[in-house]
């Protein structure tokens, strides 16, 4: 195979994963985008590794949408950052086993401060997922890397799911141009949407 191929296959892997998920939104998505579009404070969003990264994205998307949003690391999280939690907060939970240790830590101490818990993971028979109010799950044939363990697929889906989430949010409280610029006032985009 030529470094283009390689490239390709790569490509085609993680876009068949999106027409697999396609089919898999169905009702589960109902109640929790009721809960997100009710929640009373931010949505917080939580994971380690490729699952944080993801979980910034994600934070960054809803936020800039209409929802207030914002990332706690769940290693921080143990250590203190919980603080930052309310009761009257959302928290999404991101672990594409449903086992990852530092997330599943966090789940004590969010039962006691009474938030809404959102799993998203690939397992719904996971720790995780049982332990959480609402569970968002979603199945992959491989990740795209040529030895099948790199979050490659995994990651790319939860960035798909979060994206879904935010722009259905964002819709359904009619956010306008005018509100995006409020908050996106800098860069190319604010100076576009400033002349239009």
């Amino acid at each position: 195979m030529s470094n283009l191929d390689f490239i390709r296959k790569a490509i085609a892997i993680e876009a068949r994963a999106i027409e697999i998920l396609l089919e898999q939104v169905g009702q589960d998505y109902e109640p929790v985008i009721d809960v997100l579009k009710n929640c009373k404070g931010k949505v917080v969003i939580t994971g380690v590794g490729k699952s944080g990264h993801i979980g910034k994205k994600m934070a960054a998307s809803f936020a800039s949408t209409g929802t207030p949003a914002f990332f706690v690391h769940s290693t921080e999280g143990v250590h203190g950052d919980l603080g930052m939690i309310e009761e009257d907060d959302v928290v999404l939970l991101i672990s594409n086993s449903g086992e990852t240790s530092e997330v599943l830590s966090l789940l004590p101490s969010l039962e006691k401060i009474g938030a809404e818990k959102i799993a998203i993971t690939s397992n719904a028979a996971s720790t995780l997922a049982m332990a959480c109010e609402y569970a968002l799950t979603y199945q992959y044939e491989q990740e795209a890397d040529h030895i099948g363990v790199a979050p490659t697929t995994s990651s790319t889906i939860v960035l798909v799911i979060g994206d879904a989430l935010a722009v259905a949010l964002c819709e359904m409280r009619r956010f306008t141009k005018e509100d995006f610029h409020l908050y996106h006032p800098g860069g190319s985009l604010g100076k576009q949407l400033s002349q239009s």
